[in-house]
């Protein structure tokens, strides 16, 4: 055990893939060890990346990453994806558009199914995390699936969030209206060769000075045009991931971000584990037969029925 945790410190590739592996399926080993690098994390910068499935996400995390490789950067993507019901493996694991990057030493890429974790980031993100801070990656990139719970849940993990869009319909501006466009750092119009860039560039400003707790922050999410086909923007965007970095440090808000990380991971392992011990009682107690019965012919309902439960289920240790 204590070989694998060196070997992580050393940047050992494939200990860090084991680990994460061993983090998804939940193996029991798997939580010393991340234990035992916990002390060793803290320092890598985390940028979470979210839009809608088909704005150019991998292709956009190539050309970031780059541009931190170019600056002697080292680097960890995490690309959360739609969990395959089969396998439970990441259904878009292949990352084919980032395969430039495979080559780099300083550049470490891992797919992560979402688990089914109700729409959202899989609980082994924040472990995964860790790890990658551990061995050594000063900037961590997780790109989201980019629908549902995910894009929401990206703000607990990351440090700068970065939302990227492309020209399409007003479906998809009226979408960021309920809500994503509260979580965002710095917003980006990917393909912004294709006609309609400006227009929606132009929507999103005009949506974010709107917004009255934007105007009372120091910091005010920038919208940046980019094309991978043109290079167009790029530079600018890094230059905006920088910005925001400086100033989450000189504003305080990045050790306030990283207690709430840290707080949120807290109560999503407690969260899992209660509900695990309340699930594994359950099948123990003989009375759980006759409360599902209930419920099922209608003679109780499960909010009653979780209140008798909540009552009577000791999550104490085992005598």
């Amino acid at each position: 055990m204590d070989g694998m945790v060196q070997k992580v410190l050393e940047g050992n590739v494939r200990a860090v893939a084991r680990l994460i592996s061993m983090v998804e399926n939940r193996r029991p080993e798997a939580r010393q060890l991340v234990s035992r690098l916990y002390k060793h994390s803290g320092r890598a910068y985390v940028i979470g990346i979210t839009g809608p499935p088909g704005v150019g996400k991998s292709s956009l995390i190539m050309e970031i990453a780059l541009s931190f490789r170019r600056e002697g950067s080292s680097v960890g993507i995490l690309a959360v994806d739609p969990t395959s019901p089969f396998s439970g493996g990441a259904l878009l694991g292949d990352r084919t558009r980032m395969q430039n990057l495979s080559t780099d030493k300083g550049v470490f890429i891992r797919s992560m199914g979402s688990r089914g974790s109700l729409g959202g980031l899989t609980m082994a993100v924040p472990d995964a995390i860790h790890i990658l801070d551990a061995m050594g990656k000063e900037i961590i990139l997780l790109e989201t699936v980019g629908s549902g719970q995910a894009e929401v849940d990206v703000m607990n993990f990351a440090h700068t969030v970065l939302l990227v869009t492309m020209p399409r319909t007003g479906d998809q501006i009226q979408a960021l209206k309920a809500g994503i466009i509260e979580i965002a750092d710095i917003f980006c119009v990917n393909k912004c060769d294709l006609d309609g860039a400006d227009l929606v560039a132009l929507e999103l400003e005009t949506m974010l000075q709107m917004k009255e707790d934007v105007k009372a922050t120091d910091w005010v999410p920038p919208v940046v045009k980019t094309s991978v086909k043109t290079s167009e923007g790029i530079r600018e965007l890094y230059e905006a991931l920088l910005r925001h970095k400086a100033y989450m440090a000189s504003s305080g808000l990045l050790e306030e971000k990283q207690r709430k990380r840290r707080e949120k991971a807290f109560f999503d392992y407690l969260e899992f584990r209660i509900n695990s011990l309340v699930r594994e009682r359950l099948r123990e107690d003989s009375r759980y037969g006759g409360l599902l019965k209930a419920i099922m012919e209608g003679q109780l309902d499960p909010g009653t029925a979780v209140d008798r439960v909540a009552s009577e289920v000791s999550l104490g240790p085992r005598a």
